[in-house]
């Protein structure tokens, strides 16, 4: 079995013949990059929140140390 130097002729590769991609595809930029992107996107927001949400404790729990020292 012989195998191509060429890779758009693919010889001994199995399963025949390659997919025609699209220019957007050959450039990465296929269909699931989008859903990537929003999916990257999700979990940053979610980790965003969660360090807000962490910080505003951290604020809250030193505002609370300090109303009870003043007392």
């Amino acid at each position: 079995m012989t195998v191509s130097k060429n890779i758009n002729n693919p010889v001994g590769m199995g399963g025949g013949q390659r997919k025609k991609q699209s220019r957007a595809e050959r450039q990465n930029n296929g269909p699931y990059r989008n859903l990537d992107r929003q999916g990257a996107a999700d979990q940053k927001a979610e980790l965003v929140r969660k360090m807000r949400e962490k910080t505003a404790a951290a604020e809250n729990a030193d505002q609370t140390a300090d109303d009870t020292a003043q007392s």
